[in-house]
Parts: structure tokens; C-alpha cells; sequence
């Protein structure tokens, strides 16, 4: 078995671009080392420094026919690993972002969604027993809260008097929330069973 341990880097790279696998493995461990204290010192991470490392290596292999160096080794090795620490960085920070929005989701969008939906309903009930009130009733109230009407425009319209339509409007007032009482009543009781 030949030691290429005396080989000159350029030498190593002749070798392993007609398949030699020892001169591989002379490279790797001449440089294994140095790069992984690069990588984890930029990464603080031993198993991302790794992954690093064994990607670069399998590129080099990969591209071994190919490689045309117009630096030196150490110096295309080092650009090679803080290329792929970059990459890293930015998965990273791309991870980051996915977890917080997907975090803030969970927090706000779920609870928007929720909320939402409770708006909703409240909003389809309070229709719903708005349309229950006594006819005159409801069409005095309707004037007062949907078209935003005085009491005096009410009264004129519909020709009765002002106290009639503040009656009717009280009347509309005081069964609604006693019936939307006794809702959100059912609804406090769910939720703190």
C-alpha cells in the first residue's frame, strides 16, 4: 500500500481525478480537521459541521474528473466549506421564519379563525331573533340601528308619534339582550366546565 503522505496537494488532485481513493482518503485527512473547526466554529453546531464536511468531501469526490483548481487546495476547501456554512446559515434562517409564522398561526391564526367564526355566529343570532321581534317592532328597530335613523325620521315615516318609536326601540332593546343574555350565559358555562 503506498503512503501519499509526502504528496504535493496538485499531485493528490491528479490522483484522485483517475479514481484513486487513497489519495481520497489523504486529502480528507490532511484537511478533515481544520475545515470542521471552521465549520463549527461559524456554526456552533458539531452535527451541522459534519453534515458540512461530508458534503464537501462527497462533492469533491463527485466532481473529482472535473476539478480545476485556480487556487490552491486548502484555499478552494475553505471557500467550498463557507459557501455551504452560508447555505446552512440560510436554511437556517428560513427554518426560523417557518417557525415563527407558523408559531404566530398557531397563536393568532387559529384564535382570528375562532374568533371570527364567533363573530359570525352572534352576528347570524342577533339577526335571527331581530327577526323574531313583533313586526311593528322590529321595523321601528330596524330603522333606528340598520338605516341609522332619528326617532324623529321613524316617527314621520311610519306616522306615529316620537315616544312610540323610543318605546319600541327600548321594547327591541331590553328582548334582545335578555335573550342574548341567556346565549352568552350557555356559552360562559361551556367554557369554563
Amino acid at each position: 500500500m503506498e503512503n501519499y503522505h509526502g504528496y504535493t496537494d496538485s499531485a493528490l488532485l491528479a490522483l484522485i481525478a483517475d479514481d484513486d481513493e487513497l489519495a481520497f482518503a489523504e486529502v480528507y485527512r490532511r484537511y478533515k480537521g481544520v475545515l470542521f473547526l471552521h465549520a463549527r466554529r461559524i456554526l456552533g453546531n458539531d452535527e451541522e459541521a459534519k453534515d458540512v464536511l461530508q458534503e464537501l468531501f462527497t462533492a469533491l469526490w463527485t466532481r473529482r474528473k472535473s476539478i480545476d483548481l485556480k487556487t490552491s487546495l486548502p484555499a478552494y476547501l475553505y471557500a467550498a466549506v463557507r459557501n455551504r456554512v452560508f447555505d446552512v446559515i440560510a436554511h437556517r434562517k428560513v427554518e426560523e421564519k417557518y417557525i415563527a409564522s407558523l408559531a404566530t398561526f398557531i397563536e393568532k391564526g387559529e384564535y382570528v379563525t375562532d374568533q371570527q367564526l364567533l363573530e359570525q355566529e352572534l352576528s347570524e343570532l342577533i339577526e335571527k331573533e331581530i327577526a323574531a321581534l313583533p313586526p311593528k317592532m322590529r321595523e321601528v328597530f330596524e330603522l333606528s340601528r340598520k338605516e341609522d335613523l332619528s326617532y324623529k325620521e321613524i316617527a314621520d315615516q311610519l306616522h306615529i308619534s316620537d315616544k312610540t318609536v323610543k318605546k319600541q326601540v327600548n321594547n327591541a332593546l331590553h328582548i334582545l339582550r335578555e335573550k342574548l343574555d341567556m346565549v352568552f350565559t350557555s356559552i360562559a358555562c361551556f367554557l369554563f366546565l
